[in-house]
């Protein structure tokens, strides 16, 4: 049997969904076919969720660390070993608690090159800072920790790629925060990452503009002609094709999305609602850029629903999926540039 490749889970706020549509993934044995998955929390509280939403028997595999993974089997790293209050639907403390040592383990693990791609469970990003987590979510954490100077937030779907330029932070904040140097790097990071990560050799990718009607030539407002143009044309230097500035609007509402193989928005809702409003169940969110593969559903706790088995598993799974798909495609993409044959076809190919 060839060895598969191991997928590292945290498990998120513990008082959300996120173990629910764990569980209700890797109840799938189909699953197996595909990883190995190795789950970083606790069994008791892993069971406590499978009562809460009455799912069928999963018996995890408790392991001390990835090494002793089973295939065809769930695995589960105990990353703590008090008992935990669980109160479903709460912002509690415990729940931010617990869900950053799950991600620690979890990270570490990562990096140190024990799992082969981390899968995260959506976090609460109020009750989960402390001392240790002083970030405004998971793509800024991993970044820091893999020392990255810049990473892309990157939702992908099998219809619809949307990357931003600036992510987390406060509306009034987002003009100021975009120059063309940051641009230029998220184009240079989105480009790599279709090229790499999905094997498309000349993505197109389409640009859109901050203001509305994408400025209409400066009257509604200048950091498209000042920034943003100057950016696409800079990136067109690079071997980049990049095209736009477009107005978000339009450009989503007559299908124009459709005639590229991925887009960049200039902030965080611009991108994510007409993102989420297309692919949500199926959409996944891949933190590119790094050295490791990160990928999420594209949801959050939904306390809403926790622990009433409502929540759908379909974007945890596609997550975990495109997990294993990138780390695949990396490994035979280093594969193929080892060839000096391939590496001249390549350059011709460009050129």
């Amino acid at each position: 049997m060839s060895e598969k490749l191991k997928i590292g889970i945290s498990i998120g706020d513990v008082n959300g969904i996120g173990l629910e549509v764990i569980i209700k993934t890797l109840i799938d044995n189909r699953i197996y076919d595909y990883c190995t998955p190795i789950v970083y929390g606790h069994t008791k509280v892993a069971s406590f969720h499978r009562r809460a939403i009455n799912a069928g028997e999963l018996n995890f595999h408790v392991i001390n660390q990835a090494s002793q993974a089973q295939q065809r089997k769930p695995n589960m790293i105990n990353c703590w070993e008090e008992d935990v209050k669980i109160e479903l639907g709460a912002v509690t403390e415990a729940g931010g608690k617990y869900a950053l040592l799950s991600l620690q383990r979890a990270t570490a693990d990562l990096i140190n090159g024990d799992i082969d791609a981390l899968v995260t469970a959506p976090i609460n990003k109020d009750n989960i800072q402390s001392d240790e987590f002083k970030f405004p979510g998971h793509t800024e954490y991993l970044q820091e920790r893999d020392g990255a100077a810049e990473s892309l937030m990157f939702l992908v779907s099998e219809t619809l790629r949307v990357g931003v330029v600036t992510g987390h932070i406060p509306l009034n904040k987002v003009a100021e925060a975009i120059t063309l140097e940051k641009i230029v790097a998220k184009l240079k990071l989105m480009d790599a990452s279709l090229r790499q990560d999905f094997w498309i050799r000349k993505p197109k990718i389409a640009v859109l503009g901050l203001n509305p009607h994408a400025g209409d030539n400066g009257l509604i407002g200048t950091e498209e002609q000042q920034t943003i143009i100057p950016a696409i044309e800079e990136a067109n230097k690079n071997d980049i094709l990049a095209f736009g500035p477009y107005s978000a609007d339009g450009f989503f509402a007559n299908g124009t999305y459709m005639q590229f193989d991925a887009v960049l928005a200039m902030y965080h809702d611009q991108g994510l609602i007409p993102f989420k409003q297309i692919s949500f169940e199926s959409g996944v969110n891949f933190t590119a850029g790094l050295s490791f593969v990160r990928t999420s559903p594209d949801h959050g706790t939904a306390y809403d629903i926790a622990g009433k088995n409502k929540a759908s598993e379909i974007s945890f799974r596609e997550a975990l999926f495109t997990a294993t798909h990138i780390v695949r495609t990396r490994r035979e993409t280093a594969e193929l540039m080892e060839n000096p044959l391939v590496i001249a076809k390549l350059s011709r190919d460009r050129d």
